[in-house]
């Protein structure tokens, strides 16, 4: 028989409060266009994208997490003294080690949580959201602060037309905590490591670290490009249309509920014609609000889907307590779904 007590922590967990941040400048497909082969129209009709936001050098990862949660902790009406763990989705902090999560915790005011961040592209909020839901359940944390956040302009080759148009910068964030009811549904989520190829970065750190010109790209000048992300459009598309609604829908069988019971779908927020394509797939309802974050913030990879939340709420398209169903997908190819409560 086993000497180790077993773990006591809440029933269920729920979303408690949100919070977002989007950088002051926000730029226009004109910006854009000057460095690609395009038109305002082509931009629009590909992605449904006007505007995104992109960061200055004082905008930083940090910066930017610490602003989002503060507002989710305001939100939640939680102290930072009582987060007991901060997760940071994103892929656009550069220091191999240590996780920016430390240093956010810091921040924010949280005392000494436990702090990691995790690489999960555009599915990382999901992942997060799944971890937190996790420790609250098994009682490691009653509180946990989960981060999506990116400087994808940091990341952009704007010389990529297929690219250049797609990404922008923010950060969203969460606060979960305990609940006498189940407000979080089961997470659908899994990767298909054999099409990883199809969304990636130009080339790894250490080659471009080495300097080696016949393994790096090089922009028009002759000149080595900063590595990006890149992906192979039709296939990435044809991915997330097809594989993605049937993850939704598994997401929606597994929390007992139909498309008739949601009152919101937050799918990532990567291209117009994939939500709406999605959504007809799923046969949602009308009644159903669908988040479009995607034509004024862009591509924001893991924190579309907190920003695309905030948004919501905040204008009132969206309110507390409504059914939410959220999938994120993206390099990798990784993915995660599940129906939540807003809160």
């Amino acid at each position: 028989m086993s000497k180790i007590k077993p773990s006591k922590g809440a029933p269920y967990a729920r979303i408690m409060g949100v919070g977002g941040y989007r950088p002051v400048r926000v730029v226009p497909n004109e910006v854009i266009l000057e460095k690609i082969d395009s038109s305002d129209e082509w931009i629009r009709s590909r992605s449904g994208i006007t505007t995104r936001h992109w960061a200055s050098p004082e905008e930083t990862v940090t910066a930017m997490s610490v602003e989002a949660s503060g507002k989710a902790l305001a939100d939640a009406g939680i102290a930072a003294e009582q987060i007991g763990a901060v997760i940071v989705s994103t892929v656009s902090h550069f220091k191999q080690t240590p996780a920016v999560a430390t240093e956010i915790a810091d921040k924010v005011g949280a005392g000494k949580p436990a702090a990691f961040d995790i690489s999960a592209g555009c599915a990382g909020f999901g992942y997060g959201l799944t971890l937190a839901k996790g420790m609250i359940v098994e009682g490691s944390a009653e509180y946990v602060l989960v981060i999506g956040v990116e400087r994808l302009s940091d990341l952009t080759d704007l010389e990529d037309r297929a690219t250049a148009f797609l990404f922008g910068d923010g950060a969203g964030a969460v606060v979960v905590g305990p609940s006498a009811e189940p407000h979080i549904g089961p997470t659908v989520w899994g990767s298909e490591g054999d099409k990883s190829e199809t969304i990636k970065q130009t080339v790894p750190w250490n080659d471009f670290h080495l300097g080696d010109v016949s393994k790096l790209p090089l922009n028009e000048r002759g000149e080595v490009k900063f590595p990006a992300i890149t992906q192979e459009g039709q296939a990435v598309f044809r991915w997330a249309v097809f594989e993605m609604a049937k993850v939704a829908q598994q997401a929606l069988d597994a929390a007992g509920i139909s498309a008739a019971d949601l009152d919101v779908f937050i799918p990532h927020q990567a291209n117009m014609r994939i939500i709406d394509s999605m959504v007809k797939t799923l046969k949602l309802p009308e009644h159903v609000t669908v988040a479009r974050d995607v034509e004024t913030t862009g591509n924001t990879s893991a924190a579309s889907i907190p920003l695309a939340m905030e948004r919501l709420l905040a204008t009132g398209q969206a309110k507390s307590g409504d059914t939410a169903l959220v999938i994120g997908f993206g390099a990798g190819l990784v993915y995660a779904a599940t129906v939540v409560t807003l809160p």
